[in-house]
């Protein structure tokens, strides 16, 4: 029988949601409005706001950006999430978004032309080094670089019993667990030294979203005796603790690291 989940640990990043991506689109969390006025605090003087969504996905964060923002930027190298990004297109009366296949560490985009680089949930699948030097490349001087990540939060009894089901099939990938290490904003040279900002997220889901949202995730087997297992227990825990309308809470804590481009001598 294939082993699904070794295909997943053998892939490439670029190519690791490829056969995911419309559970991605439909059962990943979003972010809350508190982490984007921080993340625009600052900015909201500017006219015009072009922004860069690196890593983009099905397009969750850009549409997020889209609102705030003239023209977005949305460089996604996979090709299957790219395309569930464009077809999803941009939320009625926001701004425009262009959709590249770009990586991280070749935007493709001109220097000195973004005001703003978001990457949501995405930055520990690139090299850090090389990537941050593009985004400063691309960043007009005062231009601000936002990593954020939906991070479980750990003590909700529920979300707890979600990620230890995963762990019980061994579905978990080790960067969900590896806590990003801001300095390596400030060691580039590049940028001022990051500030965190923290809001929680939640994410509300029937028994049929608890399941998409797990198999939204890379190192989740999509069938074979594991997934029957992790499945039935998603269905346990779905009963042990949905409210009156059926409905699970996955809680996160959102975190947001910002820091600005050092202007250019």
């Amino acid at each position: 029988m294939p082993d699904d989940s070794r295909h997943a640990r053998e892939a490439a990043p670029t190519e690791r949601f490829s056969d995911r991506a419309a559970d991605y689109a439909r059962h990943r969390p979003t972010y809350p409005d508190a982490i984007f006025d921080a993340m625009f605090n600052g900015l909201s003087a500017l006219q015009r706001i072009t922004a860069a969504d690196i890593g983009a996905g099905t397009g969750i964060s850009a549409r997020l950006l889209a609102l705030r923002c003239e023209l977005v930027h949305a460089l996604e190298p996979n090709d299957a999430m790219r395309a569930a990004g464009e077809a999803a297109g941009s939320p009625a009366g926001a701004g425009r978004i262009i959709w590249s296949p770009a990586a991280a560490e070749r935007a493709g985009l001109p220097e000195n032309s973004i005001d703003l680089v978001l990457c949501a949930q995405s930055f520990h699948w690139f090299d850090a080094a090389a990537a941050l030097r593009e985004f400063a490349r691309i960043l007009r001087g005062g231009g601000r670089l936002a990593l954020l990540w939906n991070e479980r939060d750990e003590t909700d009894e529920f979300t707890e019993a979600y990620r230890l089901a995963l762990l019980d099939v061994g579905a978990e990938h080790p960067m969900d667990r590896r806590r990003f290490d801001p300095s390596v904003i400030e060691r580039s040279g590049l940028f001022t030294p990051p500030r965190l900002v923290e809001a929680p997220n939640a994410q509300p889901l029937d028994e049929a979203g608890l399941i998409g949202r797990a198999r939204s995730a890379s190192y989740v087997p999509k069938d074979g005796e594991s997934w029957e297992r992790l499945e039935r227990s998603l269905r346990k825990l779905h009963a042990r603790f949905a409210d009156a309308s059926g409905m699970v809470q996955l809680r996160y804590v959102s975190r947001l690291h910002l820091a600005d481009r050092l202007s250019r001598a």
